[in-house]
């Protein structure tokens, strides 16, 4: 998956989409390690929070319109209760920060 941050297309590499199911779940009871990037799409613009209830490890959230460019990122704690944005957005991208994705996360804090 390809994504746009300050006109430069970054490849993301695998994501998994998730479905009605995963919408609910995410992160949520996955392990550091196994964890993958999940991608939302939603059928109409939202501005939807999320939360971070039983994930026990930190992962980038970064918010997209419908042409995959970034609207807003944001590194996620552990159990926080409420992260969104102010502007509608149309996918969500949950990254977790492990070693399988260190390349990926140096991206945007380099």
């Amino acid at each position: 998956m390809n994504i746009k941050k300050d006109n430069k297309k970054i490849n993301i590499g695998k994501v998994k989409k998730v479905n009605f199911f995963g919408e609910a779940i995410g992160l949520m009871f996955s392990r550091r390690e196994k964890a993958s990037s999940l991608l939302f799409e939603f059928k109409k613009p939202t501005k939807m929070k999320i939360h971070s209830y039983f994930v026990f490890f930190p992962f980038l959230a970064i918010w997209l319109d419908k042409k995959n460019n970034i609207l807003d990122l944001r590194k996620i704690n552990p159990f926080e209760i409420s992260n969104g944005i102010k502007k509608p957005y149309s996918k969500l991208l949950e990254i977790p920060i492990n070693d399988k994705y260190k390349k990926t996360i140096e991206l945007f804090y380099s």
